[in-house]
């Protein structure tokens, strides 16, 4: 398992000088500031690896840039409109020039709209650390009362809709607008202010798209970047819906194994793949992460560590994320599946064999709480997790290796 770090750029508070004393193997990057469906230009590319290939003394740093997080598709690909086809040609570009630097592996999402969603950005635990929580109530809250969306009644259990109407009556002004920036954080473009006029053009471009639609789509873009990727010998990997139910009535197709089972034998090469995130798919009761990482595990090219606490079973469910070693996730169950897996790769001579995997999020705790940082990637949090993580790497090493194990 190789020991990555999503690292957010030059303006990210956590440095390099961090992740090399954190002890990481490799670093996670994107480049942020290219709008979606642009081509990534070969000299931003290398600036990125320049960037990460330095100390903030000048010093060489022995840090590479070795995965892709993400190389995003557009909302015109995702839905076939605009200039979805030029798009399309657009990625397959990018992975030329990504290739070209020798950057094999790319994270990508197929989630519309939404990248991700939480009502709460630091929600402060009885210990006093904080974390990322989404709360079913207070969404329900912003969706029936802030958004006003149409048939959005429909979407929530009764009881739901009842507590929501209660919470959102108990709200001052400040608790709305501050629901409101969590929610939009993880819109396209949140790095500015959105009006909730924008929310709802975002959502209408998704009116008539059916979750089947949606998946066609997918599949066609599959269809045309994976085989480019195989060619060059690269790995594509999905992340999953996160949190892997619909939101907002807008479809959702990558919450379950059967729906990475699909995508994977519709576009079936080795280049498509799995970005395993057990944050993420972890909050779907149904899902078996162990399990998946053994039914799947010949097309999991990236893993993102993490766990959650379900706060009930329904499907529709809040949940907070816990320290790596809790929730609801088996993490030594996970992590045997993963080195397995990587035992059978090695077995089989494949070049893939080591799998990248971050600690993904972490809670703020100590110094974290006196450093901005991207929300969910504070520095100590991560390093705990990471620490814990490679405990348990290290430990199931020893294991395997046994005679007889």
């Amino acid at each position: 398992m190789q020991q990555t770090w999503r690292w957010f750029g030059p303006n990210d508070s956590v440095s390099i000088d961090d992740l090399l004393q954190a002890g990481v193997q490799g670093v996670v990057s994107a480049l942020h500031h290219i709008v979606p469906g642009m081509v990534w230009p070969a000299d931003e590319i290398v600036k990125r690896q320049k960037e990460i290939a330095t100390m903030s003394d000048g010093s060489a740093s022995p840090l590479h840039w070795d995965v892709v997080e993400s190389l995003p598709v557009s909302e015109d690909i995702k839905r076939q409109t605009g200039d979805w086809q030029q798009h399309l040609e657009n990625y397959q570009q990018s992975l030329t020039h990504l290739h070209d630097a020798g950057i094999k592996v790319v994270c990508y999402n197929f989630m519309p709209v939404l990248d991700w969603t939480r009502t709460d950005l630091a929600y402060r635990l009885p210990n006093g650390a904080t974390c990322m929580r989404f709360d079913v109530v207070d969404f329900a809250a912003f969706d029936l009362a802030i958004l006003c969306r149409e048939g959005a009644a429909t979407d929530f259990p009764a009881d739901i809709v009842e507590q929501a109407n209660v919470r959102f009556a108990t709200m001052s002004d400040d608790d709305k607008a501050a629901l409101t920036r969590n929610i939009v954080s993880g819109l396209p473009g949140a790095a500015t202010t959105m009006s909730l006029d924008d929310v709802r053009r975002h959502l209408g471009a998704y009116d008539d798209i059916s979750p089947e639609q949606l998946r066609s789509n997918l599949m066609e873009f599959l269809a045309a970047v994976a085989p480019h990727a195989e060619q060059l010998g690269m790995r594509l990997c999905c992340h999953p819906d996160d949190p892997p139910f619909s939101l907002l009535g807008l479809p959702r197709i990558m919450s379950t194994e059967k729906d990475y089972q699909t995508i994977l034998d519709a576009v079936n090469v080795p280049a498509n793949g799995v970005t395993l995130c057990s944050g993420s798919l972890g909050v779907r009761v149904a899902n078996d992460l162990p399990g998946m990482m053994k039914r799947l595990g010949d097309r999991v090219h990236f893993l993102h560590l993490r766990n959650v606490q379900r706060e009930s079973d329904q499907l529709i469910t809040s949940f907070h994320e816990t320290a790596h070693l809790e929730g609801g996730t088996d993490m030594v169950a996970l992590i045997s599946a993963v080195l397995r897996e990587e035992a059978k790769r090695r077995a089989a001579g494949r070049a893939d064999a080591t799998i990248p995997f971050r600690p993904d999020h972490g809670q703020n705790i100590l110094d974290d709480h006196t450093r901005t940082t991207q929300p969910g990637y504070p520095a100590i949090g991560r390093l705990k997790g990471l620490a814990e993580l490679r405990g348990i790497e290290l430990a199931l090493s020893h294991r395997l290796s046994e005679p007889g194990s």
